[in-house]
């Protein structure tokens, strides 16, 4: 099947970015959300993004007009009736998911593809419950999706050859490098990456450094672009924490518990960029102003 037209359920910090990405690649794209309002600012907030590029000079003034007119807001799965790929990127929390996976299935055409831009939950479950499962599969965008290059490709146990062939092709048009991964917890990426953020927040709550010492060593000591406790501030403390409990249960293994300090800011509200407080204080801009603990 030949890709034209996507849809992104979604339209916050994941699903925005995932629109914009398949727009800029020249596909049709249908972003919903919850309600119609929803959809509608998360496009608003991909123009925001297009005239900075603009600004910058990084696009053209007819680039970035055509881009956002590839975009079209939807009240909901309802709205992705005409697509031939639609990705689902809601918040991680299995029930949500799987409601919305059967409501995606039960909107869209025969032979489409339902992708899941999940980071932790099993395609194999969430295919189950479709009418479709040759044809779920996990794509796992990197975040922010207009910087980053890979994409993650989950095959559930019931994923097709013709499924997997054609999202890879999809994820290369889209200029990503592709990685492959069979249906495990966390997947390779967060396999590797959730250990690794809880352990500088296990650094943090034991006194072994500031938040600025972790970063710091992890930049220059690692050569990490971002530090740890950064780069968990981006993600969103509440994604990291959700993971982070998915791989402790699925796995079993102790050293993928999560830290009492992450739950606890969580708990707070603090869960990072998005919400202007993590580990650190952030402006209406996003610039670090200081840090919370």
């Amino acid at each position: 099947m030949e890709i034209r037209t996507m849809g992104v359920l979604g339209a916050g910090q994941m699903g925005g970015g995932i629109a914009q990405v398949a727009a800029t690649a020249g596909y049709e794209v249908r972003l919903a959300d919850a309600s119609r309002e929803l959809a509608e600012r998360g496009k608003g907030k991909i123009e925001a993004t297009l005239r900075r590029l603009l600004e910058k000079g990084k696009v053209t003034a007819d680039d970035a007009s055509a881009i956002a007119g590839r975009i079209q807001p939807a009240a909901g799965p309802e709205g992705f009736s005409d697509c031939e790929l639609v990705v689902e990127a809601a918040t991680e929390n299995v029930e949500l998911k799987t409601k919305l996976f059967r409501q995606c299935d039960e909107a869209m055409k025969a032979g489409a593809i339902l992708a899941s831009n999940t980071s932790s939950i099993s395609l194999t479950k969430l295919a189950a419950v479709t009418s479709r499962p040759e044809r779920v599969i996990g794509m796992h965008f990197m975040n922010p999706p207009p910087l980053m290059k890979l994409i993650e490709v989950i095959r559930a146990v019931q994923t097709s050859d013709e499924t997997y062939d054609t999202v890879k092709k999809t994820a290369e048009r889209m200029g990503k490098t592709v990685t492959t991964s069979r249906d495990a917890p966390g997947f390779l990426v967060n396999r590797i990456l959730i250990p690794m953020l809880c352990e500088a927040c296990f650094a943090l709550q034991e006194g072994v450094g500031t938040p600025e010492d972790i970063d710091t060593g992890a930049k220059l000591g690692l050569n990490h672009p971002m530090g740890p406790l950064e780069l968990a501030d981006l993600i969103g403390l509440d994604t990291v924490l959700a993971i982070a409990d998915v791989l402790h249960a699925d796995i079993g293994d102790p050293k993928y518990r999560a830290p009492t300090l992450l739950r606890n800011l969580v708990a707070a509200g603090w869960v990072g960029k998005k919400k202007g407080r993590g580990f650190y204080q952030y402006d209406d801009k996003g610039q670090k102003t200081g840090r919370s603990v």
